[in-house]
């Protein structure tokens, strides 16, 4: 897993997930702020920041939403588990993307789940918030662009027509992402 960086309270975190721990890291001096023993096993998935609040996740371990102010479990759960696909988080709703093909939104705050997709391949690929909507390719290549809703809203979806295991990135109105042995730029001049 990379670590992520983080405005909180002020101050820069760096938080770093490996198994067991979660922890947040003054970014100026290095001192650890807090830990939160929640995940196990092989960490691929980035921790995520929003909200107030840190979310880890990874395969045979939880889900955990994490008080970054003293590392305390805000909610946990243990449906949906990415193996590899980082989580997002934004206008109040966090996105988790399964090895085994399941998008799942959850209230951010709370952990209730809003709605799910199954869509029956997998997702390496870590979902993407861009131009207000959420990008997510699946493994075969297929391309979904969801709303930032609380209903499951699929605003378009199209096929790139080679297999995808990297995460787009998004800049200048163009997304870019790599795909095999060729590096795709896609949007308008």
């Amino acid at each position: 897993a990379s670590p992520i960086l983080a405005s909180i309270g002020g101050k820069y975190q760096v938080i770093l997930a490996a198994d067991p721990l979660v922890a947040g890291y003054d970014a100026e001096t290095g001192k650890e702020l807090w830990t939160a023993n929640c995940l196990s096993g092989e960490v691929g998935p980035s921790p995520a920041y929003g909200e107030g609040l840190v979310f880890a996740a990874n395969e045979y371990a939880r889900l955990a939403a994490i008080n970054p102010a003293n590392g305390q479990m805000v909610w946990e759960q243990d449906e949906y588990m990415p193996e590899v696909a980082s989580p997002v988080v934004s206008e109040g709703l966090l996105f988790v993307a399964t090895s085994y093909g399941v998008l799942a939104c959850y209230d951010a705050k709370t952990g209730a789940k809003i709605w799910e997709h199954d869509g029956g391949v997998g997702y390496y690929s870590s979902p993407v918030i861009a131009d207000g909507k959420l990008f997510l390719f699946n493994t075969e290549g297929h391309l979904q662009v969801y709303a930032l809703s609380r209903e499951k809203t699929l605003v378009a979806e199209s096929s790139l027509g080679v297999k995808v295991t990297t995460t787009p990135a998004f800049a200048n109105n163009r997304m870019f992402v790599r795909a095999g042995t060729a590096l795709y730029c896609i949007g308008s001049k």
